[in-house]
């Protein structure tokens, strides 16, 4: 990497053969598990000065290997939460990977302190919780160094997963938002990697989304995945709409599978959330420090029904909104007075600034006031408990407390709801020796992750505080036997989807992902951060003029399908009627008596007709083949029955409903069609319209003899007979029934429409009426799946072949010449 932000191309493009010299996988695929923290605890003997290392149990990358059997082997790569001299890293490293499997990944302070303070904490962090910086004093501005940081931080994990991995057997899970363009690194390292990535924070709207200045590499990264998992469908909601509005991709259920198509790969969406580790928290349960507390905090608050709230001093957490909401709790539930306490832990703070310690400041001034106005001697509504509170406490809290109430503004997922309800389901040990219904009740924010799977919460707005009593007073004084009934149904969610069920659920859909990727071909595309990877059929393959000149030189009888727009024109130009150069072009294919050429086009007769005029010989088969004429000269045909046109009545008034509810739609009237156009509406709004239209219109034409197609950006409805397909068949059958069955057929095309033209053109090779098998040449424009065998690049590449073949036919037709004064000489 030689400038910040830029993959070097030392990286190559040929990774696919190197295979890792340091750790070798003996006993098949192993799961390489990334992301920012190993799941370590590191510590310095003080006697010695050396770092110890013991596994972090609570992490969740640790922890999700229980959804494996024991004979998987998993590798784990990040950092450290140490710093480790630079003399010493070495021997720190061979440790780890000896010890604990564990490939470490070394940041500089000052690079440290820019990826993950910096660009994480104070740039993505915000923005994928809503916060934007408008002011300077709301949110740091971009700052293109931090990105840099974030790049060069990525660059040097991949690199250490280059080091360790075996591409064609190890899987790679790339875990969170600190690691977004590693895929990217990757993906351009090993083009077959099987590579999944989940994240655990929000990902925003697409609005909010879009004001990030490095928003295509980031999704252009995730991309570079095979799987990508979000907690809910909100999330994935907003990056497929993201997708959609900044890079025109759309995505379609797969078997009920989502799945992205990105330039021939298909990248797929997973959703389930993270769950909770079921045996480390009744572990922590049946401790006798967590039993001790329990019953100490029963007795503390006897007689009082205890509210619990744990948290980050995070100002997405909402607990300045919590503490107002008690407040008006007391202010209109009068009785509650003496009888309710709210506990209230702080966890540290992620993240330092003004921003966190305003939130801290406004939170102990609110319950001061609120403890003053309702508390007495013996009684505190509210108790903050700002220390770091150790886990068998916490966990005492949880299985005392009436009620959890968790009231983010905006959280990724939130895992406290969940450890609550199983706090108080209790261990099994303790389940079984005292019979008694579980009961619990939750209040949750219905910004949270969790919020969706946990149906028998009550979930509020956290900003109305009105609300928010309400659902606090209303899970108080709900009867004990509905409470059992919610608490059951949250226990059996949470039991059944632990975090080994996740792990287990993401892997096998990655396996599915990634099980074809040895059956095509592929190419590394793009410079920098744009790079991505064209999975194509391994026959598919780029057409040169060398290639195509020797048949068509010896060939007599040739037939031409050329599409206009895209093919001859570019797709997004504003002029289109061809240039000088396409006229020039066409016109030499068109004069070379061997040659039958033919424009296939979605266009209306008038306006091919006009623009190609100069070409007399150009045969045209306008509006797909509605209308086809042979050359200049001759009359417009159609085999197309014009009286049946009653469809066109029905149809005209409910494209015109749609094209006024949908700003920026249009009507295109052809003779052989209508189409329905919304290119220029609102990306998810037309999409969702076209299927609404598309379903409206076939319940409608059930009976009618057209058919309904939803292709790029369209809805059009048309007889069931018109095709460009059909349009080359019938030219073919015209040329066979003149006696003059084609020896070579080549057909070019970019869109959907061009591929029923090529699936034609292919079937011809087994046609029986044709005296000779033609040699077929079926091409796309543009690297993309495709029917077609060949493809050229763009406009350009097409008007450069053509100009051969036409250039071919001029050395042709001067060859007998040459040979007739040669033979004279002689």
């Amino acid at each position: 990497m030689t400038v910040p932000g830029i993959i070097s191309d030392l990286d190559g493009d040929n990774g696919e053969e190197f295979t890792s010299s340091k750790v070798a996988s003996s006993s098949g695929e192993r799961k390489i598990i990334v992301s920012n923290m190993l799941p370590l605890q590191s510590k310095r003997n003080v006697e010695t000065g050396k770092l110890c290392f013991t596994w972090d149990e609570d992490s969740l990358q640790f922890q999700l290997r229980d959804g494996f059997s024991s004979q998987t082997e998993f590798l784990y790569v990040g950092s450290l939460n140490v710093n480790v001299e630079a003399n010493e890293q070495e021997e720190v490293s061979q440790r780890l990977l000896k010890d604990f499997n564990c490939v470490a990944t070394f940041l500089s302070q000052e690079l440290q302190e820019m990826f993950y303070f910096g660009f994480c904490k104070h740039q993505l962090w915000p923005l994928f919780h809503y916060r934007l910086p408008m002011f300077p004093d709301h949110g740091d501005r971009f700052d293109v160094r931090l990105w840099q940081a974030y790049v060069s931080a990525n660059k040097l994990f991949s690199d250490k997963v280059m080091e360790v991995i075996n591409p064609e057997d190890d899987y790679v899970w790339i875990q969170d938002y600190h690691l977004m363009v590693l895929p990217t690194f990757l993906r351009k390292r090993f083009h077959r990697i099987k590579l999944g990535f989940f994240l655990h924070s929000h990902f925003p709207s697409s609005e909010i989304y879009r004001t990030l200045p490095v928003r295509d590499e980031i999704l252009r990264g995730l991309l570079n995945c095979d799987l990508i998992g979000f907690h809910t469908f909100d999330y994935a909601r907003h990056f497929l709409s993201c997708c959609s509005r900044m890079l025109g991709l759309d995505y379609e259920s797969k078997r009920g599978h989502i799945g992205l198509d990105y330039f021939g790969r298909t990248v797929y969406i997973k959703i389930l959330p993270v769950g909770v580790h079921m045996g480390r928290l009744e572990s922590v349960l049946n401790l006798p420090s967590t039993i001790a507390k329990t019953k100490e905090i029963q007795e503390q608050f006897k007689g009082k029904k205890l509210v619990l709230g744990i948290d980050d001093m995070d100002i997405f957490k909402g607990i300045g909104l919590k503490l107002l909401a008690m407040e008006h709790l007391f202010e209109t539930y009068w009785h509650l007075r003496g009888e309710v306490v709210l506990v209230q832990i702080l966890n540290p703070a992620r993240s330092f600034g003004k921003d966190t310690e305003e939130a801290k400041r406004e939170t102990y001034e609110t319950a001061k006031r609120i403890n003053e106005r309702y508390g007495t001697l013996d009684y505190k509504p509210i108790v903050l408990i700002d220390r770091l509170v150790p886990r068998y406490e916490k966990t005492a809290y949880c299985a005392a407390a009436d009620c959890c109430l968790v009231n983010a503004m905006r959280d990724g997922l939130n895992l406290v709801p969940y450890k609550y309800i199983v706090c108080r389901q209790g261990s099994r040990k303790k389940a079984l020796d005292d019979l008694s219904p579980r009961t619990s009740m939750l209040v949750v924010s219905e910004f949270i992750g969790c919020s969706p799977s946990l149906s028998g919460a009550i979930r509020v707005n956290p900003w109305d505080v009105d609300v928010v009593a309400e659902g606090v007073n209303s899970a108080l004084k709900m009867s004990e036997a509905e409470k059992q009934l919610r608490h059951e149904k949250h226990y059996h969610y949470i039991s059944t989807h632990d975090v080994g069920y996740w792990a287990k659920s993401f892997m096998q859909d990655l396996e599915r992902a990634c099980k074809d990727h040895y059956s095509k071909r592929c190419w590394g595309i793009g410079f920098g951060l744009s790079f991505r990877v064209l999975s194509l059929s391994p026959n598919f393959r780029k057409l040169y003029v060398e290639h195509i000149v020797p048949v068509y030189s010896k060939t007599e009888r040739r037939a031409i399908f050329l599409d206009y727009d895209g093919t001859l024109v570019p797709q997004s130009s504003i002029i289109q009627d061809p240039s000088a150069e396409v006229l020039h072009i066409l016109k030499a294919l068109c004069e070379d008596p061997k040659n039958t050429v033919f424009i296939v086009s979605g266009r209306g007769r008038e306006s091919l007709s006009n623009w190609l005029s100069p070409c007399e010989n150009l045969g045209i088969a306008a509006e797909h083949g509605y209308f086809i004429r042979w050359g200049s000269k001759n009359e417009w045909e159609t085999c197309y029955s014009p009286a049946n046109r009653e469809w066109k009545t029905m149809v005209e008034p409910i494209m015109r409903s749609y094209m006024e509810a949908t700003d920026g739609s249009s009507i295109e009237f052809k003779d052989s069609a209508l189409v329905w156009h919304y290119q220029d509406a609102d990306p998810d709004f037309g999409s969702c319209q076209a299927k609404e239209l598309l379903d409206h219109l076939e319940s409608v034409l059930a009976n009618e003899p057209v058919v309904v197609k939803r292709g790029q950006h369209i809805v059009e409805v048309k007889p069931e007979d018109v095709s460009k397909g059909l349009a080359a068949e019938k030219v073919i059958r015209g040329m066979v029934e003149r006696g003059n069955p084609p020896e070579m057929v080549m057909c070019i095309g970019d869109d959907r429409s061009d591929e029923d033209m090529f699936e034609s053109i292919l079937s011809t090779m087994t046609n029986p009426k044709l005296l000779i098998q033609p040699e077929v040449f079926a091409c796309t424009v543009g690297r993309k799946p495709s029917k077609a065998k060949y493809f050229l690049d763009d406009v350009n590449d097409v008007l450069k072949l053509l100009k051969g073949l036409g250039d071919s036919s001029l050395s042709l037709k001067t060859t007998p010449h040459t040979q007739v004064a040669f033979e004279s000489i002689i």
